[in-house]
């Protein structure tokens, strides 16, 4: 499948090697799926940043967040009740952990390409029981003047949307878990329709029905009903085994036009698109068949876990769309792409 997509000729823009741990004896593993917004004249990235202890020969460890700080949990590689065949998540005597820990790390740039960390803004990090295995694919919507941080909150508990706030990306106000687990890929509409705040998730079903993408509204952007199904699946497709949202959906003439991922039985990730209706979101009136981005370049294909191309965050400036995404669960890259020529893409129902 050739997909629609010019990537940026410097990617990936961001390796691990380009920033520096958040403490002394872990390493970044991982660069995953910024979150995207302007501020201050700039693009700026809110990067997952995936951290972990270095690995000693026999033993796996891993860092979890505890009273405040980072406990290192070491097992013997060899332990009869250790599966740790998933890179991403091993399970020790029934219980499931992550193999890194995530935070979000602020980087700008002044065009778009050349990011770099500037002073005096803070990392997020975990913070509380929700979140002791971190905080992941953060999605940012610019609301009324007020910045709306959608993350993903892992614990034992399992894996919700936690909230926060922001003006001035120095002070945060914290709203807790606003939809639980499991629930993922929560991105905000960027204004209110009919006067309700309205966002899309993921909630996870592990038996009946499937990993669809569902739509809320909300008389204040924090307490969330009303919930109702509007994209699923599609067997035999590229998006066959599971399907999320990407960023804020995009405003156009001919309707709300959202970006997503879709999976396939292989864990092959892929873009898609889908528009709904001005007035009432919750009418879907057009989807791609084809994906609009295919895993292809090296760094899509290989990295910690290869086949992935993911974004939750974008830029728009007209009729270009420069798309931030994770390539591989590794890498930080760009790609534009014309509005008109996605739309053009999408089949009515």
């Amino acid at each position: 499948m050739r997909d629609i997509a010019q990537r940026f000729s410097q990617n990936p823009i961001l390796s691990p090697m380009d920033l520096k741990p958040s403490r002394e004896g872990l390493v970044i593993v991982c660069l995953l799926n910024p979150g995207v917004f302007t501020f201050d004249g700039k693009t700026w990235l809110l990067i997952r940043v995936a951290e972990r202890p270095e690995q000693r020969q026999g033993t796996i460890s891993f860092p979890v967040l505890k009273n405040g700080g980072i406990d290192i949990v070491e097992i013997d590689g060899q332990h009869p009740e250790l599966d740790a065949s998933d890179p991403r998540v091993i399970n020790y005597k029934g219980a499931d952990y992550l193999t890194t820990l995530s935070h979000l790390r602020l980087v700008c740039s002044d065009d778009g390409v050349n990011f770099y960390q500037p002073a005096g803004y803070p990392l997020l990090q975990g913070e509380g029981e929700d979140e002791v295995f971190g905080i992941e694919d953060c999605r940012v919507s610019l609301i009324d003047e007020t910045y709306y941080l959608t993350f993903t909150a892992v614990s034992e508990h399992g894996v919700g949307v936690g909230m926060r706030t922001t003006k001035d990306w120095i002070n945060f106000q914290h709203h807790g878990m606003i939809i639980p687990p499991h629930n993922k890929d929560c991105a905000l509409f960027e204004e209110r329709i009919n006067g309700k705040f309205y966002a899309l998730h993921r909630p996870s079903s592990v038996a009946l029905g499937g990993n669809y993408i569902w739509l809320a509204e909300s008389p204040d952007g924090i307490h969330w009903g009303k919930h109702k199904c509007i994209v699923k699946t599609r067997a035999s497709f590229w998006d066959s085994a599971r399907v999320g949202a990407g960023a804020a959906p995009i405003k156009t003439s001919a309707g709300w036009l959202e970006i997503y991922h879709g999976a396939n039985d292989k864990h092959q990730y892929c873009l898609g698109a889908f528009l709904m209706d001005l007035n009432d979101p919750s009418k879907v009136l057009a989807r791609t068949t084809d994906p609009i981005m295919v895993p292809t370049a090296d760094y899509e294909l290989h990295g910690f876990f290869g086949e992935v191309v993911f974004t939750n965050g974008h830029v728009l400036n007209g009729d270009e769309l420069t798309i931030y995404y994770g390539a591989a669960d590794e890498f930080v890259c760009g790609a534009k792409f014309s509005v008109e020529e996605i739309l053009g893409k999408l089949k009515y129902n």
